[in-house]
């Protein structure tokens, strides 16, 4: 068998970058984000059947009913419909999010730390996050970190890219809350790599500032991190 050059087995090795549009990201978190929604919706009304059908078959005791509410002009529909439904379905989408972003954040963190030894203490860790994941993933460095020295890191930027063009016309409370909706896929990135890396930590997204804006909200992202006290 004839060897393959060596020009061809770097070049698998280490295969050149493909580049895309910037705006390009924009555009599949949002379809991203649809999608699982309606995904979210689609499995949850799955359970809800699957859990009926097991009721009547007299397979599993019926579900509690709910407790009496407090105002009699609040009907059913008008509290639970309403508060709890879109509720719940965020939270899958979130979650789903937030696992589809470990899983990259795991694979970034293994390209970035190809060459390098292993990371002696959770400030070398969070230094790494800082400087090369945040430039890798969103083309700028954190603009600000605090910490406790107990193990819990604050990483603020004050122009994050992923939720940097998100606005809504039903105002900015709506804006905000869809903000921190898609925070999630972020923050998931930056748990998988800190856990590809060897470091079990939680990471809390957090949206504090608003500021108004012509045509778009620029918001403030601030990420806390919590990693153990020994490492």
């Amino acid at each position: 068998m004839q060897a393959a050059p060596a020009s061809a087995l770097s070049a698998l090795a280490d295969p050149p970058a493909r580049l895309v549009d910037g705006a390009a990201m924009d555009y599949l978190l949002i379809e991203a984000v649809n999608a699982l929604r309606v995904s979210s919706a689609v499995a949850s009304a799955r359970a809800s059947k699957i859990e009926r059908d097991m009721v009547e078959a007299g397979l599993v005791p019926p579900p509690p009913t709910p407790a009496k509410q407090q105002n009699p002009r609040d009907s059913a529909s008008s509290t639970s419909g309403k508060i709890s439904g879109p509720a719940d379905e965020d939270e899958g989408v979130r979650s789903r999010l937030e696992a589809i972003g470990i899983h990259v954040g795991g694979n970034f963190a293994e390209r970035l730390c190809r060459d390098r030894p292993l990371f002696s203490d959770s400030l070398d860790v969070i230094k790494f996050v800082c400087k090369e994941l945040w430039v890798s993933c969103w083309d700028k460095q954190v603009d600000n970190l605090r910490t406790n020295h107990r193990g819990v890191y604050v990483l603020q930027d004050n122009a994050f890219k992923p939720i940097a063009r998100i606005s809504s016309w039903e105002g900015r409370q709506e804006a905000l809350k869809r903000a921190k909706l898609y925070v999630s896929l972020p923050a998931g990135i930056i748990r998988g790599a800190l856990s590809r890396i060897g470091f079990q930590g939680t990471v809390v997204p957090e949206i504090t500032t608003l500021p108004q804006c012509t045509q778009f909200f620029e918001y403030h992202g601030t990420f806390q991190i919590k990693l153990p006290k020994n490492t």
